[in-house]
């Protein structure tokens, strides 16, 4: 397997190149001519002792397994699959994950707006925190600007808090994420666990990443041979207490969904609302942002900025200024809803019988037959009923 996945990630020959021009500009230390030489010099050592930590932290012998989440670089789902992952020690393990909780944020792109990259302190992993959405993280990843390597064998997104089960899967970013892979054409896992307030607990993230490994290396394994299903990706979630699972099951996308719930919100009980209600221009980005930040967060990337590998001056969301206008705030919350479909072999009633849930996510569109011939009928009816 490694034979196989060294010839898929060797570094591009031009990046090889590069690196050893500025390695060697670096070594012989020419005595500077004048101010301009001394900062064309500084810029050189700052490329490549970048260059080079990248390299070092790259073993061409082992294949690439990117991982991301939706929850954010510093949630607990995705630390403990990283530190299961990079325990192995048979992967080269990269990461980029999102600044912040993204979650319910779907197949989302930013554009038309910058995004900030800097780098992320994870053992045993190359990585880097994104502003953007998990699409972004998996887009700008998979683009070739970002790592060494040229395509990941495997993209795992996760362990994703909550269950992204039915029709959720339309806005679940983890989800959306590994469809992204998919489109790209890299084979991908997302995972899941079915968190429920009151009784599942942080550890329980590492239990998921446990019972979930042998599918992970399994699927390492079969794309490596050709023998991974390439039309799919598998959305695994896995039940509330992972250790009493009874085994994987495979499912079907059922129309199960969660009620959206929206709660007015005071703005004088809103700190950040208050905060930007007479700004320029913020109404719409406040929208935007579906979660506070907290001051911990904030403290983090504001401590992430001093090490930051690249930031660009965001375009922002342009809005109408009008300083006497009234503002109302809402703030999103999801229910579960009742289902009474019995049928086992749908997703979240396998979750509900104890079973570890595999979906497959295929990108194609194609309608059901008799979800298109049901259509087909009433157009027709419809034209003849105008004319």
């Amino acid at each position: 397997m490694a034979t196989h996945g060294a010839k898929n990630n060797f570094l591009p020959p031009g990046l090889v190149s590069n690196l050893q021009d500025v390695l060697k500009k670096k070594g012989n230390n020419p005595p500077a001519k004048d101010d301009d030489d001394d900062n064309k010099k500084d810029d050189e050592d700052s490329t490549a002792q970048s260059s080079s930590s990248t390299v070092e932290d790259y073993d061409p012998s082992k294949p690439v397994i990117f991982v991301t989440n939706s929850e954010g670089v510093d949630s607990p789902g995705l630390t403990a699959l990283i530190e299961a992952l990079v325990h192995e020690g048979l992967y080269n393990i990269s990461v980029c994950a999102p600044q912040l909780d993204k979650s319910f944020s779907g197949h989302s792109f930013t554009y038309q707006e910058s995004i900030e990259v800097s780098f992320a302190e994870i053992k045993g992993a190359t990585a880097y925190e994104v502003s953007g959405t998990p699409v972004d993280c998996v887009s700008l990843a998979l683009s070739g600007a970002l790592f060494a390597w040229s395509k990941p064998l495997l993209v795992i997104v996760g362990v994703n808090k909550g269950p992204s089960c039915g029709n959720d899967m339309f806005s679940s970013s983890a989800v959306a994420a590994a469809r992204q892979a998919l489109i790209s054409g890299v084979p991908s896992l997302s995972i899941s666990l079915n968190w429920k307030k009151g009784e599942s607990e942080e550890s329980h993230f590492k239990d998921a990443v446990s019972v979930c490994l042998p599918v992970i290396k399994a699927a390492i394994r079969d794309v490596d041979k050709g023998a991974f299903p390439k039309s799919s990706s598998l959305h695994i979630t896995v039940p509330t207490s992972p250790t009493e699972n009874k085994g994987f099951k495979l499912t079907k996308q059922s129309l199960w969904r969660s009620k959206p719930i929206w709660q007015a919100i005071a703005a004088n009980r809103n700190a950040s609302a208050a905060r930007f209600a007479n700004q320029p221009g913020m109404g719409l980005q406040f929208a935007q942002l579906g979660r506070d930040a907290s001051a911990a967060a904030a403290a983090r990337r504001l401590n992430s900025q001093k090490k930051s590998l690249e930031v660009v001056e965001s375009v922002g969301v342009s809005g109408k200024v009008d300083h006497n206008r009234k503002v109302k705030y809402f703030r999103l919350e999801f229910q579960d809803s009742s289902q009474e479909d019995t049928d086992e072999n749908l997703d979240f009633r396998a979750l509900e019988n104890g079973f570890i849930s595999v979906t497959p996510i295929s990108v194609s569109q194609l309608i059901e037959p008799d979800i298109e011939k049901a259509a087909s009928e009433w157009i027709s009816d419809a034209v003849q009923t105008n004319d």
